[in-house]
């Protein structure tokens, strides 16, 4: 979320979402976080019971969350990263998806990340770490090779978790925005 009070994701989600009819209803609430830069999916419970219930299945491990991302220079095809983040254990495992040369960044790279943990910034933190940093991003970017004005090209494509309450197998994705199908048309994410 920005740090301005007033248009924030909560202040949204009250304004564009019918509340749940369920006797513990609540102010829908997202169960977890995506930096501010970041576009897709965000999971929001309406229930009191819903969002504990999904705040565990969280801190369990048990929801899946997939990314994608368009990364700077020559990448390996695969990898896990393990660097702790504030001090805390920190694990991603990466796949290489496509690449492009570029005269400017000598590569970009289409990569599918698959964060085992969820520290915050975690996924820019580990890109970075590879020296392979997410394009657009002026926090970890390399200087000369920040792209303005485009934002972050980094995308929460898909959740997989069993309904809490359902107990069916829910598999939600959201394609990724044309600024990435721009470099990469015919790729997996959209």
């Amino acid at each position: 979320m920005s740090g301005n009070k007033f248009k924030t994701i909560d202040n949204a989600l009250v304004q564009n979402l019918l509340p749940s009819n369920q006797l513990d209803a609540a102010r829908p609430r997202p169960v977890h976080r995506l930096d501010y830069p970041t576009t897709g999916l965000l999971l929001i419970g309406k229930t009191v019971t819903s969002i504990i219930a999904l705040n565990r299945m969280f801190e369990e491990k048990e929801i899946s969350k997939t990314y994608y991302a368009i990364t700077i220079r020559k990448m390996n095809p695969s990898g896990t990263i393990v660097n702790p983040i504030d001090s805390k254990e920190a694990s991603t495992y990466y796949e290489l998806e496509s690449s492009v040369n570029s005269q400017r960044f000598e590569s970009l790279n289409l990569v599918k990340l698959y964060p085992r943990t969820g520290r915050k910034h975690q996924l820019r933190i580990h890109a970075a770490s590879l020296g392979n940093p997410i394009l657009g991003d002026p926090v970890y970017g390399i200087e000369n090779l920040i792209l303005k004005g485009k934002g972050l090209f980094l995308h929460a494509h898909s959740l997989e978790f069993i309904h809490p309450f359902t107990k069916r197998k829910l598999f939600i994705t959201k394609e990724c925005p044309n600024k990435f199908q721009n470099i990469f048309p015919n790729d997996s994410c959209f």
